[in-house]
């Protein structure tokens, strides 16, 4: 297994830095298989999305359909992908943020009877907004 850095992905999405783009796309379209699988961790997966969104403008929809594919993709393991999967549904599902929805799903999974923000969007990930 080799484990991806955030740049690697946003570079085979964005197709924005020709280099790059073009070694990261060598690497996860051909290099990669179900026997040697890139790893994608929590963190990568929530900073892609926010530099997808933020650098690059890409929707809810758009990060919702990146992250299905990352999913789907049998040439990556994505960390606890169960997990990942349940936080898009709720995304998805609820119109939550997809790093507040994944935030939220962390919480459960480590047995958290609930999780608090201040950020009142985040309640559509199902956070308590802590008054």
């Amino acid at each position: 297994m080799i484990g991806l850095d955030t740049n690697v992905l946003v570079r085979y999405f964005a197709q924005d830095e020709a280099a790059q783009s073009a070694r990261a796309t060598r690497l996860i379209e051909r290099e990669l298989s179900e026997r040697e699988q890139g790893f994608i961790g929590l963190i990568v997966l929530v900073e892609a999305c926010w530099v997808l969104k933020r650098l690059y403008g890409a929707t809810a929809a758009e990060l919702h359909e990146t992250i299905r594919d990352l999913l789907d993709a049998r040439q990556l393991a994505v960390e606890n992908r169960a997990l990942v999967a349940r936080a898009l549904g709720r995304a998805v599902d609820d119109g939550a943020d997809i790093a507040d929805a994944l935030i939220a799903e962390c919480a459960a999974s480590a047995g958290c009877k609930r999780t608090v923000t201040f950020d009142k969007s985040a309640a559509k990930a199902g956070m308590a907004v802590l008054r």
